[in-house]
C-alpha cells in the first residue's frame, strides 16, 4: 500500500480539487472505503481459503466464464499497466538526483523502470522467503520516510504555518470530473489492501486472522449463520426509529401545500396510516412464515423465483436505496449546516460533503458491530420520540388556547386533481416508510416469535397519526418552509440511523460472527 502513490498523489489530488479542505475530505473518504473493503476481503480470505484473490472469489461465486474474462483483462491490461506506471514513477525519482538542472531523458527513465521490473521478477521467482525479507526492509524504509514527513508537517503547524486552514474550502472545484480524478488518485494511493488474498495458501497461521468464520473440519464446511443479537427493545427501536425519520418532520408542509386544505390533509394522513398498518400486518405474518433475513428480496425469491428476485435486488441496490439514502443525507446536511449560515443558504459543496460524511459514518457503524449499531438506534429513537412528544404537547396547548382556525371550513380549497392527491399520498407514505425494516433482520432476532411486531407497528402508527394531525396546525401562512424550529432541526437528523436497515444484509454483518 505504501508505494509511489502516497508520495505522488497528494499533489494531483490538490491540483484537481483546488482546496486543502476538500483534499482532506477526499483522503478520509478513500481511507474509509479501503478499510471497509479490507474487512470484506479479510472475511472472504477465511471463508474461501484459496490463493488467487478476486479471481478465485469470482470463480466460486459467479462461475468460470466470468472469472476467465476478469483474469484475461487483468493479465493483459490492468496488471502490466499498473506495474509499468509504478516502475516509471520509481525510475523518475531514482534518476532525478543525476539530472538536477533538467528533467531526466525519457530513455534513461524507461531503462531504469525496465531494470526494476526485471529485478523484482527475479527476486519473486527465486524464493518466497527472500522476497518477503526484501519487502519488510523496504516497508521499514517507506514507513520511516512517512514518519519524517508527518513530523515535519506537525512541526510546521506548531510553528504557526496554518494559512492552509484559513478558508480551507475556498476555490474548491465541485465538478464531477476533477472530483472523480481526485478520488481515483486517492484510491490509487491506498491500492494494495487486497494483495494478501492472493497468497492465502502461503500464510502460516490463517486461523488467527480477522473474522475467522466458515472453518473447515476434515473437509466438512460449517454453515454460516447470522448472530442473534437483536432483542425486543432493539427490534422496536429499529421499527420506530426508521419510521420516525426526516419524513415526519418535512412531509406535513408538502402534504398540505399539495392537497390545499387541512381536512383533506387529515384524510390523506389517515389513509396512509391505514395502508402502512395493513402492510405491517402482512409483513409480520411473512416474517413468521419465511424466517429468513432479506425482506422483499427473500420473499420474492421464495415465491416467484430467482429472476424476479434478482431484478428487485438489482433495482434496489443500484437505484432505490442509493437515491433514498442520498435524499435523506442531503436533507440532514441542509439542516445541520443551516445554523452555520444563518443569513444565507449554505454552500452546496459543504452540504454535499456533510451528507457524504454522514453516509460513511452510518455504513461504518453498521459494518463494525450489530450490537453497537442497535444501541445507537435505541438512543436516537428515544431522542426522536422526545422531540415528537414536545411537538404533540405544543399542538395540544395551542388547541386548548383556542387556536382552532384551521377547523373552520376545513375542506375548503381542496385540490381534487390526480396529481396533487398523488403527490400528497406519496409524501404521506414516505413519512410512514420503515414499517418493513425489521424483516430485513429476521435471522438476527433473539426470539422472533415473542417480539410482537404487530403491536409495536400499531403503536407507532397511532403516534404518527397524532403528530401528523397536529403539525399542520402549528404551521401558519406567514411561516416559511426554511424557518423551522430547533426541534424540527433536531428531528431531521433522524435520517442518519435509517441506514441501520442495511445491517440485515448477510454480507455486512457476517463480519461480526
Amino acid at each position: 500500500m505504501i508505494g509511489s502513490g502516497i508520495f505522488m498523489s497528494p499533489q494531483t489530488v490538490l491540483l484537481n480539487v483546488r482546496s486543502p479542505g476538500a483534499s482532506l475530505m477526499i483522503w478520509a473518504a478513500c481511507g474509509i472505503l479501503v478499510m471497509l473493503a479490507s474487512l470484506c476481503y479479510a472475511e472472504l480470505g477465511t471463508v474461501i481459503r484459496k490463493s488467487g484473490g478476486t479471481y478465485i472469489y469470482i470463480t466460486k461465486t459467479w462461475g468460470q466464464p466470468l472469472a476467465f474474462k476478469y483474469i484475461f483483462i487483468c493479465v493483459l491490461v490492468m496488471f502490466p499497466s499498473s506495474i509499468a506506471g509504478l516502475a516509471l514513477s520509481f525510475a523518475e525519482y531514482a534518476v532525478a538526483p543525476f539530472y538536477q538542472g533538467c528533467p531526466p531523458p525519457l530513455l534513461v527513465v524507461k531503462c531504469a523502470a525496465a531494470s526494476g521490473i526485471i529485478m523484482l521478477s527475479i527476486v519473486n521467482s527465486l524464493n518466497v522467503r527472500f522476497s518477503v525479507y526484501i519487502q519488510v526492509f523496504c516497508l521499514v524504509a517507506k514507513v520511516l520516510a512517512l514518519v519524517v514527513i508527518v513530523i515535519g508537517g506537525v512541526l510546521l503547524l506548531v510553528g504557526g504555518h496554518t494559512e492552509n486552514f484559513e478558508n480551507s474550502f475556498e476555490g474548491t472545484k465541485s465538478d464531477i470530473s476533477p472530483i472523480g480524478v481526485a478520488f481515483y488518485q486517492g484510491l490509487w494511493s491506498y491500492n494494495g489492501w487486497s494483495n494478501l488474498n492472493y497468497v492465502i495458501e502461503e500464510l502460516q497461521h490463517l486461523e488467527v486472522s480477522i473474522c475467522a468464520v466458515g472453518a473447515m473440519a476434515e473437509g466438512k464446511a460449517e454453515k454460516l449463520n447470522l448472530k442473534r443479537e437483536v432483542g425486543l427493545v432493539s427490534a422496536v427501536s429499529l421499527i420506530v426509529g426508521t419510521m420516525i425519520g426526516s419524513g415526519i418532520f418535512m412531509s406535513p408542509q408538502f402534504v398540505i401545500s399539495n392537497i390545499g386544505s387541512p381536512g383533506a390533509s387529515l384524510v390523506v394522513w389517515a389513509l396512509c396510516g391505514l395502508v402502512a398498518m395493513l402492510g405491517a400486518l402482512s409483513y409480520a405474518e411473512l416474517g413468521t412464515i419465511i424466517p429468513e433475513s432479506g425482506g422483499d428480496f427473500i420473499y420474492i425469491l421464495r415465491i416467484y423465483g430467482k429472476a424476479p428476485a434478482f431484478f428487485v435486488a438489482f433495482t434496489f441496490v443500484l437505484v432505490v436505496k442509493p437515491f433514498s439514502m442520498a435524499a435523506m443525507a442531503l436533507s440532514f446536511a441542509e439542516y445541520a449546516m443551516a445554523p452555520l449560515y444563518a443569513d444565507c443558504a449554505p454552500p452546496q459543496l459543504a452540504v454535499k460533503c456533510t451528507a457524504f460524511a454522514c453516509i460513511l459514518v452510518v455504513a461504518t457503524a453498521n459494518i463494525l458491530n450489530v450490537r453497537f449499531a442497535m444501541s445507537i438506534q435505541v438512543v436516537f429513537t428515544v431522542a426522536k420520540l422526545a422531540a415528537l412528544v414536545v411537538i404533540v404537547i405544543g399542538g395540544m396547548v395551542l388547541l386548548a388556547q383556542g387556536s382552532t382556525a384551521s377547523f373552520h371550513n376545513a375542506v375548503e380549497g381542496t385540490h381534487l386533481g390526480l396529481s396533487p392527491i398523488g403527490t400528497a399520498f406519496y409524501q404521506g407514505l414516505w413519512s410512514y416508510a420503515g414499517w418493513y425494516n425489521l424483516n430485513y433482520v429476521t435471522e438476527e432476532l433473539k426470539q422472533p416469535e415473542k417480539d410482537c411486531i404487530v403491536d409495536h407497528v400499531q403503536r407507532k402508527i397511532q403516534v404518527g397519526r397524532i403528530v401528523d394531525w397536529l403539525m399542520p396546525r402549528q404551521s401558519s401562512g406567514a411561516r416559511k418552509w426554511e424557518q423551522l424550529n430547533p426541534l424540527n432541526w433536531m428531528g431531521s437528523c433522524s435520517w442518519l440511523w435509517e441506514g441501520l436497515w442495511s445491517s440485515a444484509q448477510g454480507e455486512s454483518n457476517s463480519a461480526n460472527q
